[in-house]
């Protein structure tokens, strides 16, 4: 008999894997990287980039909010966004709410042409910025894996 905790669980780490490592490769390598590109290909460069790991990012973002909806679910675990000491379950949500409202609402609406208007008038300011933002997102992220992992074996 198939455990569900236990198969939530498992897609929950493995899109999380899938994601956030993601998100740790741009911020950490292809990003700085292309800082070395002529101003007018990084626009380019970074929306080929995007768009291949895009949809894959919306996928896995996808799976990690429904096996944690369903892990919740399953253990009656809703109780515990009213403890302090799961700070990092609060941290996640807030992670995950972010990148969703990115991924699925902002980015087709409004982000991708704000960004091509800001990156015409300014691009290395607009580039700065974009790993701003990547850097920040990603710090959270690992926060809320460390506090997850460190809260799930009792460590906090």
């Amino acid at each position: 008999m198939i455990d569900l905790h236990v198969l939530a669980r498992l897609i929950h780490v493995l899109a999380l894997v899938h994601w956030i490592g993601g998100v740790a490769m741009v911020t950490l390598v292809i990003l700085p990287q292309m800082r070395t590109l002529p101003a007018a290909e990084r626009i380019a460069t970074f929306e080929r980039i995007e768009g291949r790991f895009g949809l894959q990012a919306k996928l896995s973002t996808l799976l990690a909010g429904l096996s944690g909806l369903s892990m919740l679910w399953l253990t009656g675990g809703w109780g515990l966004y009213l403890l302090v000491s799961f700070w990092w379950l609060h941290l996640m949500t807030l992670v995950w709410a972010i990148f969703s409202l990115v991924l699925f609402v902002l980015e087709p609406l409004v982000l991708h042409r704000w960004f091509h208007a800001r990156a015409a008038r300014d691009p290395e300011g607009t580039f700065a910025l974009v790993l701003r933002l990547h850097r920040v997102l990603l710090a959270l992220s690992a926060l809320a894996i460390a506090g997850a992992v460190q809260g799930a074996h009792g460590g906090l």
